[in-house]
This record gives C-alpha cells, structure tokens and sequence, in this order.
C-alpha cells in the first residue's frame, strides 16, 4: 500500500522500524538482469557519479536506515570513486529503496537538495547515521543535519511533506522490487551482474576489475 505523507512521521515510535547498524552482511549473487531495463529512466531521475559512456554502470539500491548501505558509503564507495568513477571506467548511480518512513523522510531531503547536493547530502547521513539513528528524538537529529545542508524549519517540513515527490520514490522501490526482484539492500547491479549484500572493498573492486575486462 502507497505510503501517504500524513503516514511518514518521524518519532520515537519508527526506531523499531530502524534497520540495525552492525558489521557487514555476508554478500551473495543471485541471477543476473538486462543491464539496458535497469536503466531505464523513471519520472524521478537518476543523479549519477561518473562519466555516461564509462564501460562499467553500477546501480545500487540502498536505505539510508541500513547499516550495511552505510558502511559501503563510508568505507568502499571512496575507493570506488577513487580508483575508478574519477578516472572514467565507471559510472555509479544510487537509487533510493527506503526500508521505512525514516528512510523515505531522509530520501525526501537529499532529492529535494538534487543535483551536485545529492550525494553530499546522502554522504553526511550515512557518516552521522550511527547517531541520528539511536537519538532519543530522532526527528530533531535529523533536522539538525539538515540544517547544516541550508534547510529551514519551513523548508524541512515541505520536503518531508512532498507527496509527489514521495510517489516518485516510492514508485522507482517497487519497479526494482517488482521487475529486478530486489527485496533487501544494498543491492547492486554491476553490468547487468546482481550483488545482494555488502562486500568488502578488495571483493568489489575485483567484481569492477572482472568487467572492465571483458
């Protein structure tokens, strides 16, 4: 069932909706998709790192509640940028697959930053996540990151508040659920190849390194 902005409040009561912080999951692959469908434009868009005619396109699906999206964001992300997104051989695109209504609330803020603000915005959420995610009022957690991005208390509230906005993500979750059979996150797909999980930096790269020679 659509979530409806008068649904997605942000209290105490949505840490028991809060995915755990924790180490890593263990990753595996599961079957393969049309690389070319995955990318497919939806009415939200996609903000991408990365030259557009780079040989590899990695895709990841990720909560800003997870854990383990968190520790691919702050530890294997850089390294990825690094070594391959800055120097043309990839392009990455995330794409939001909120897990609850803190997720979607802090999905709504980074869209409506957008464009080079993006990610920024994605980045000093997951960096902070350990702490906004245990405060006992999460919502003022989370207001005063945003703050720090230029929000207002007016402008916090329209964003979180944006239906339509909230459709269109919500819209992008259930075609990667319903088409691509994604159902946890991080999930990636790397050239078409499906990683359900987080993997360490050095499995990951040897994934990128597998496709850039091909």
């Amino acid at each position: 069932m659509p979530v409806t902005r008068r649904e997605l409040v942000i209290s105490a009561s949505c840490l028991a909706l809060v995915a755990a912080i924790g180490l890593p999951m263990p990753a595996h692959a599961e079957d393969d998709v049309d690389m070319a469908k995955v990318l497919e434009p939806s009415p939200l868009g996609d903000i991408a790192l990365g030259k557009k005619d780079a040989p590899v396109t990695i895709v990841e699906y990720a909560s800003m509640t997870c854990g383990h999206c968190g520790h691919f964001t702050n530890d294997v992300l850089p390294i990825v940028k690094e070594k391959y997104i800055d120097t043309g051989k990839v392009r990455y695109i995330l794409r939001d697959f909120p897990l609850d209504n803190v997720a979607a609330a802090i999905t709504l803020l980074a869209r409506c930053q957008g464009g080079e603000k993006y990610y920024p915005m994605v980045e000093m959420f997951f960096q902070q996540q350990k702490n906004w995610i245990t405060a006992k009022d999460m919502k003022g957690a989370i207001f005063n990151l945003a703050k720090q991005a230029g929000f207002t208390q007016e402008s916090f509230e329209a964003c979180i508040g944006d239906q339509k906005l909230l459709d269109e993500v919500q819209a992008v979750r259930d075609r990667a659920a319903k088409e691509f059979g994604v159902n946890s996150t991080p999930t990636f797909f790397i050239n078409g190849e499906r990683i359900v999980g987080a993997l360490p930096a050095e499995e990951f790269t040897k994934i990128i390194d597998k496709h850039l020679q091909a």
